[in-house]
């Protein structure tokens, strides 16, 4: 397993498959893509797994961490989210928060992440904000 710095354009084959199949693949194009840092995680020089991360005012939110369904279970995210948790303190930034679909709540939560209680619906799904103190 490897992670390294991506395109934001190799993110979007893995988040339309693994968030939205049933979108377009424009609707996983972000508008901001070109503002952020995109991390993938390669395994025999497959990518099997990404995450956005955009920074403003001291502040990482990382958005669309998705892995390809074969490959979930096997603690590739886990990893992807210690890397850019790494990269955040070597930063100095004060917060890392995302918006996590409510039934993927208890995985951020072992990162120590907080549910802020700020609920929203999009497309169907609901979503929580969920934060971490640095």
């Amino acid at each position: 397993m490897r992670i390294r710095t991506i395109q934001p354009s190799e993110t979007w084959e893995i988040r339309h498959k693994v968030m939205w199949p049933d979108k377009p693949v424009e609707f996983v194009q972000l508008e901001e893509d070109n503002l952020g840092s995109h991390f993938g995680v390669f395994e025999q020089e497959k990518l099997v797994s990404i995450v956005s991360c955009f920074v403003v005012n001291q502040e990482m939110q990382f958005r669309k961490l998705a892995t390809l369904e074969e490959y979930q279970g096997k603690g590739i995210a886990s990893e992807l989210l210690n890397y850019i948790f790494k990269i955040a303190k070597e930063q100095d930034l004060r917060k890392i928060w995302c918006n996590a679909r409510s039934n993927k709540k208890s995985f951020y939560e072992k990162f120590g992440m907080i549910d802020t209680g700020e609920i929203f619906v999009k497309e169907g799904q609901e979503f929580t904000i969920m934060e971490i103190l640095l």
